[in-house]
């Protein structure tokens, strides 16, 4: 555990002697995970904080009641570096939003639900340079396609018009200059309006419920979810975001594509969401760094749902095939994480 959090510290943050360090947690956080990254920022000179608070009842803006806001809103305004490892995440609430337009300095990373197995994962046993060598290509092919189409065997068929001014994202692991980073292991495209077509989950949706039991079928025109169908998964999902009585939570905020080799699918949604060959949507709050203007696109909280094996087109073109990457400049990229 000492190493890979000596890996996430140093090289992936490299903080420099005297930064704040700042570590946020709740009461379902893994303390392990937390007490080996506050040491590992400790021993290179940085000076680590870490902020535990009780687990809210919802993430982003929906956990905004349960916060002690201000003083978290302090604390993160004055770090250098901070690191979330939250089970109900910070990332989109007020204090967050606040840190991050104030603090111009600040380096943050969502690690959210992060426990020491998952670290060794998806951290420990991943080689950064090559995973970045890796995402670069097909991110560049994102931003030069008109469209993307995803398809899988459990009955997805979506396709997206991509928005040339909208910033793609590429989340390879390294936080070393100021702005909002996630975890390695996922690329997207950014916002587009122009969503349409089925949307079929078949690996795990969280909130509000994790790994799922039968597939959840969203049908979605131009960028809004106008249906829900399946069993109960469907209906608990379909109530959560009803409950929120915001048309925002129905809005398709992003679509990306899973490629940390180390990942499986486990119900928690930092590790699922970069599953190989997997298609990740999310729905509400858009972030800053996914719109053509860089402003959020404002929603109660936010939500994400995993398909797997999914067949990839770009303007026609196939690059990947159930969950292989087929092209074959991207296959032999991939050759070098271990994956196909």
């Amino acid at each position: 555990m000492g190493a890979v959090s000596h890996k996430l510290v140093p090289e992936m943050f490299r903080p420099k002697p005297g930064e704040n360090f700042v570590i946020t947690a709740d009461t379902e956080s893994d303390p392990r995970a937390v007490d080996a990254t506050a040491a590992a920022a400790f021993t290179v000179g940085a000076r680590p904080m870490v902020i535990r608070v009780a687990s809210p009842l919802g993430v982003g803006k929906a956990a905004d009641p349960m916060l002690p806001v201000e003083p978290l809103t302090a604390a993160l305004s004055a770090a250098d570096a901070w690191v979330e490892f939250n089970k109900e995440w910070l990332l989109y609430s007020t204090p967050y939003e606040a840190a991050v337009r104030k603090n111009k300095k600040l380096r943050y990373m969502a690690l959210v639900g992060m426990d020491v197995d998952m670290m060794i994962r998806v951290i420990g046993r991943v080689d950064l340079p090559p995973l970045k060598e890796y995402q670069d290509r097909p991110l560049a092919m994102m931003k030069e396609a008109g469209q993307i189409r995803v398809a899988t065997s459990a009955g997805s068929d979506v396709t997206v018009e991509t928005n040339p001014e909208a910033p793609g994202s590429s989340d390879v692991g390294y936080a070393t200059t100021p702005g909002t980073y996630f975890l390695g292991g996922q690329l997207g495209p950014g916002y587009s309006e122009s969503v349409d077509g089925s949307i079929v989950f078949d690996g795990s949706i969280f909130p509000p419920i994790g790994l799922i039991e039968e597939p959840v079928k969203l049908h979605v025109r131009e960028g809004k979810v106008e249906k829900i169908e399946g069993g109960q998964d469907a209906r608990t999902f379909e109530a959560w975001l009803r409950s929120f009585n915001d048309a925002n939570m129905f809005r398709v905020a992003h679509l990306c594509f899973g490629c940390n080799p180390g990942a499986k699918l486990t119900g928690e949604i930092v590790e699922d969401e970069r599953v190989w060959g997997s298609a990740e949507w999310g729905s509400g709050y858009v972030g800053e760094g996914l719109t053509a203007d860089g402003k959020p696109i404002q929603a109660s909280s936010h939500t994400d749902g995993i398909c797997l094996d999914s067949s990839v087109w770009l303007d026609g073109e196939r690059i990947m095939d159930k969950g292989r990457t087929i092209q074959p400049e991207l296959a032999e990229l991939a050759k070098k994480l271990g994956k196909n």
